[in-house]
């Protein structure tokens, strides 16, 4: 991934991102081509030199039986947004500005394994259920379902591990503008109702 220097972060950047990450595309290559799936996936720190990032996919969804060539491919997005010209103070001094957009994104690469166990899975399946339901003031857990149905359901999807060897994280948010442009971006993304990606520009600003 193209990233210039200034759009980089540092380590900490990066382990936020890795551990915000929610859903992404699983891209493997095989001997049928590229094949892809977009899938839940939660980052484990702990789990080899890097971490691993966990997940699972439909039993029917035959990428998990392809044999991937090389490493795996996890592409995240994370927050992003339009930028206008008519924020940036630079517009009125000399008019050379054009629209963009500011985004957070990350390549990760690694080793591709299959975990087709139901206690793996049972495991996984619990532990993204409390991520998400555990922000919700009425909270469903795995063990509200009949157990047999429970049970039908992990026969229906199979664990996948990305074991991370690298990453690729791009984090634009307008760093290589002047400061009176990107107060002028903050100033423009606060009014459009995006106070939240404004605090993010503020806070990678250099």
């Amino acid at each position: 991934m193209y990233t210039p220097a200034h759009f980089a972060g540092d380590d900490r950047s990066r382990a936020e991102f890795l551990s915000s990450i929610e859903v992404a595309h699983l891209v493997t290559m095989t001997d049928d081509g590229l094949t892809a799936t977009f899938l839940p996936l939660i980052f484990a720190p702990e789990q080899g030199d890097d971490g691993a990032l966990l997940g699972h996919v439909a039993r029917k969804n035959d990428q998990w039986r392809r044999p991937a060539h090389g490493d795996a491919l996890v592409i995240a997005h994370g927050e992003d947004a339009y930028i206008t010209p008519t924020w940036y103070a630079t517009k009125k001094e000399h008019g050379r500005v054009v629209p963009t957009w500011d985004y957070t994104t990350a390549h990760i690469y690694g080793q591709l394994r299959i975990r087709d166990d139901p206690v793996w899975v049972d495991a996984l399946v619990r532990r993204l259920t409390e991520r998400h339901e555990s922000r919700r003031a009425e909270s469903w857990s795995v063990d509200d379902a009949p157990a047999g149905f429970h049970a039908g359901q992990l026969r229906a999807i199979v664990g996948v591990e990305l074991l991370v060897s690298r990453v690729e994280a791009k984090f634009k948010m307008s760093q290589n503008r002047s400061e009176a442009d990107i107060d002028g971006v903050v100033d423009g993304l606060s009014a459009d109702g995006l106070p939240h990606f404004a605090e993010l520009v503020q806070q990678l600003r250099p």
